[in-house]
């Protein structure tokens, strides 16, 4: 009967002849059918779900094209080639080495609760479970910690130093992290297998990676620029802070918006399936792509709400109007909600974005007080508004929510500030102290190791010089000296000033911009 198609003729002909016989063939013939049509729906589900998550994929992963023109925006002209080579080499490295050990030591089941130990260089994937989308979608996860960090550091770091600890991070570090919150057999995660013990009864909420990604990108950029040491000319003799300004503020809004188009990838897609119905069956809005249209909305109220915020809260401490500020508060304002964001309800996004913001601009004041120079922000940024972020799901998650998204464990703990209590928030907590302090552990004793055998920082001279010309051999940009025409005319090329002088490293640079 198997090879017959499910059609009215067919199957009237089989029940118009009274007989068992024929009866027996109706039933097994509909029971064939019926069992082809849910193998045919499972397939189609499976499909659906990989193109959603593949798709989400190529979002996260146009973040480096966002990551990398922010950064090239936000250092000066003579250092635009290094930081868009760093970002590069943070994608191809990063996928070497989460390839060969990375993805093992994060996913790698059945493990302990401490590191994975299955799947290096991808053996026995595909596997239930475990195919190459979910591969991708993870790895392109890993690089964007590593691009928080060599924010951090720009300017000033040899180029060595970003090889080995970019593939470090990504093949070691940050896998472990993932593999405790994010992995079915990690310690910590909330979605545990079922017969496993979750942490204070709940487990560790951290959707997107608030904890996991930014915490961890920017607590090891903060060890790197502590160790690292403050640029030439960022604090005067008297430890005033001195402004060195971004070439291009025209790369940073290009770089955020990119970031924002990108974030639609990485906190809806941390679903990683879509196709999903919370019941009951037929109902337009009770399902998983209802839940991954609320994400994608309180991701955007989480950074817009911070974008104001700093744009008037700058504009009260400076007086300006500033796009460089917004836009660093609008991705604060992302990095914070992206714990939360699948289990929160929109309103509470906007308290998310608003404390964010402060945030923000509490731990820039800071760094400035403590002459700590990070030039994207990226360890105030992502550290700092991760942190918060961590604690803000812990307060404000949503019972119904949390259930849909970490199902099959019911009255489970959600967040204190809506009648939860306070387990959620103090499994949150201990993520936020074992997060610093592993990446504490390993990240810092390794740039102190790059320091000592003077593989970390370049020399005065080519720091003054600028690393497009000393390490790469030649500037990021083609351009003409004012002086050098005499005055004439390049028929409309690009016209720059270029600055021929050098300055002395002991000496306070006279001016905030240079080319």
């Amino acid at each position: 009967m198997a090879d017959q198609t499910c059609s009215i003729s067919g199957l009237s002909a089989l029940l118009s002849t009274a007989g068992s016989a024929n009866a027996t063939g109706a039933a097994q013939y509909i029971c064939s059918q019926l069992t082809t049509a849910a193998l045919i729906t499972a397939d189609l589900t499976t499909a659906v779900d990989a193109t959603f998550l593949l798709f989400s994929t190529y979002l996260v992963f146009a973040m480096q094209l966002g990551f990398a023109m922010l950064c090239a925006g936000s250092v000066r002209a003579k250092n635009t080639l290094n930081i868009l080579l760093t970002n590069v080499l943070d994608a191809s490295a990063g996928a070497l080495f989460y390839y060969l050990f990375g993805f093992a030591f994060a996913f790698g089941s059945p493990s302990n609760g401490f590191i994975g130990h299955h799947f290096f260089a991808l053996k026995s994937v595909p596997s239930p479970g475990f195919d190459y989308p979910y591969f991708l979608f993870q790895w392109a996860f890993a690089i964007a910690a590593a691009g928080i960090t060599s924010g951090s550091i720009a300017e000033r770091t040899q180029f060595v130093s970003y090889l080995i600890y970019s593939s470090f991070l990504t093949g070691f570090v940050y896998p472990i992290v993932s593999h405790w919150f994010w992995s079915a057999d990690g310690w910590a995660a909330a979605n545990r297998n079922p017969n496993d013990y979750l942490l204070f009864g709940s487990g560790v909420i951290d959707f997107a990676g608030s904890g996991v990604v930014h915490m961890v990108g920017g607590i090891a950029g903060l060890w790197a620029a502590l160790i690292e040491g403050p640029r030439i000319g960022r604090f005067d003799h008297n430890g005033r802070p001195v402004a060195l300004r971004g070439h291009s503020a025209t790369l940073v809004v290009l770089g955020s918006f990119m970031l924002w188009f990108g974030w639609y990838g990485f906190n809806p897609g941390s679903f990683v399936t879509i196709a999903k119905s919370y019941g009951p069956v037929g109902s337009p809005i009770n399902g998983q792509w209802s839940a991954v249209g609320r994400t994608a909305v309180t991701t955007t109220i989480a950074g817009c709400t911070s974008a104001l915020t700093t744009l008037f809260g700058k504009r009260l401490q400076t007086g300006h109007w500033n796009v460089i500020d917004v836009c660093n508060g609008l991705l604060g304002g992302f990095a914070a909600i992206t714990a939360g964001c699948a289990v929160v309800e929109p309103w509470a996004a906007v308290i998310c974005g608003f404390v964010a913001a402060w945030v923000l601009i509490g731990f820039n004041r800071l760094a400035e007080r403590f002459q700590y120079d990070d030039p994207l922000e990226a360890a105030q940024l992502h550290g700092g508004c991760g942190s918060w972020g961590v604690l803000f799901a812990g307060l404000f998650a949503k019972k119904e929510f949390v259930e849909e998204a970490y199902p099959g464990r019911p009255g489970r703990p959600y967040g204190l500030f809506m009648g939860g209590g306070g387990r959620l928030l103090a499994a949150n907590v201990v993520q936020m102290l074992v997060i610093a302090g592993w990446v504490s552990a390993t990240m810092g004793p390794l740039f102190f190791l790059l320091h000592k055998m003077g593989l970390l920082r370049i020399s005065a001279e080519d720091e003054l010089a600028g690393l497009d010309m000393t390490n790469h051999g030649g500037a990021a940009y083609v351009y003409y000296d004012e002086d050098s025409s005499g005055g004439g005319s390049h028929g409309g090329g690009f016209m720059m000033k270029g600055i021929n002088s050098r300055v002395d490293p002991g000496l306070t640079p006279t001016s905030s911009i240079e080319v």
